[in-house]
């Protein structure tokens, strides 16, 4: 199976974690001047998971959760959005959910991340093994579920099992330096990750981790795509992104907005991405409503509350001028 025939099955196994996130009200409240926090869930993996669910598709979360009142909150948000949590398990002792806590606001944005003991990283090979991998078109997941063990030998015992009845892997790099032992060993791993996946989703400043500096990151990304069938797509913020295949390169900009946070972004660009090339969109038509897709995350508090539905992609793609010219 192609990595687009995969996508265009329309049904998703994410693997990673399921998070809260507290962000103080009103927006552009700092949190050391707060009095009032919204809740909401996060999770890298989890809002790929929702954002795709809210956009027509389906998808099934693969985790770990921590056996409280915040683990059981996980679950509910993600039968709130619609995200199968089947293969979510629960686990005791001391392990925690990850929490975030990030401002509404640009101008000196502050998140922290609380990532002990975390409970994501429970999730072991006798988990990924009990999943029928045949049963999805494709697998997505990001690069903190590598980050530590038993999750890293879980998450490429998945990718095995995905390659063995031919189901494509995309993998969204999302580097988080505090989740890792060294940045060696992350440079490693995630450069591991990344040749075993049909699709590489990654920033310039993770492109040039990956490559030992940014000056190097787009030939990384260009080489990662030249030596075999892989899409990679190099983000580059504000100056939009590079599709590249082994064939062709896609330069495509941004669609502008008033941005109230940077957070999010990134998660809602993959389940625009995916959803857009399952509902039969061209690449560079996917790419853009990827885009467009970050750009309503960030203009709204939240992270999956603030992903879109179709409907509202599709009138947002109507209203707007349209993209940055690169």
């Amino acid at each position: 199976m192609t990595l687009y025939d995969g996508i265009r099955k329309n049904n998703f196994l994410v693997i990673g974690r399921v998070g809260i996130d507290f962000f103080p009200d009103p927006p552009g409240t700092k949190t050391e001047e707060a009095t009032l926090m919204s809740v909401g869930m996060g999770g890298s993996s989890a809002n790929i998971a929702a954002g795709i669910v809210k956009l027509g598709g389906r998808a099934t979360l693969v985790t770990s959760v921590s056996d409280d009142s915040i683990g059981r909150y996980c679950l509910n948000q993600l039968k709130h959005y619609g995200v199968n949590h089947t293969h979510v398990k629960k686990v005791g002792g001391e392990a925690r959910n990850s929490l975030a806590v990030y401002e509404t606001r640009l101008e000196d944005h502050q998140t922290v991340i609380y990532r002990n003991g975390a409970a994501d990283f429970e999730m072991t090979i006798e988990d990924v093994e009990k999943i029928d991998f045949s049963a999805y078109g494709a697998v997505i997941t990001a690069g903190t579920v590598f980050a530590a063990e038993p999750s890293r030998s879980a998450a490429f015992r998945a990718f095995e099992l995905a390659r063995s009845v031919g189901v494509p892997i995309l993998f969204d790099v999302d580097y988080r330096p505090y989740s890792w032992p060294s940045a060696d060993v992350a440079e490693n791993i995630l450069s591991k990750a990344a040749i075993l996946s049909d699709a590489i989703v990654g920033n310039d400043d993770e492109f040039g981790f990956m490559s030992g500096s940014k000056e190097l990151g787009l030939q990384k990304a260009r080489d990662l795509a030249k030596d075999s069938n892989r899409l990679v797509i190099y983000k580059m913020g504000e100056q939009g992104s590079i599709t590249i295949t082994g064939h062709e390169e896609i330069r495509t900009g941004i669609y502008e907005i008033k941005a109230l946070k940077p957070t999010g972004a990134g998660d809602s660009f993959m389940a625009g991405l995916v959803s857009s090339i399952a509902s039969g969109y061209t690449l560079r038509d996917a790419v853009l409503r990827g885009s467009a897709n970050a750009s309503i995350t960030v203009s709204k508090p939240g992270c999956a509350p603030a992903m879109a539905q179709e409907l509202e992609l599709n009138e947002f793609l109507k209203n707007h001028p349209g993209p940055t010219k690169v």
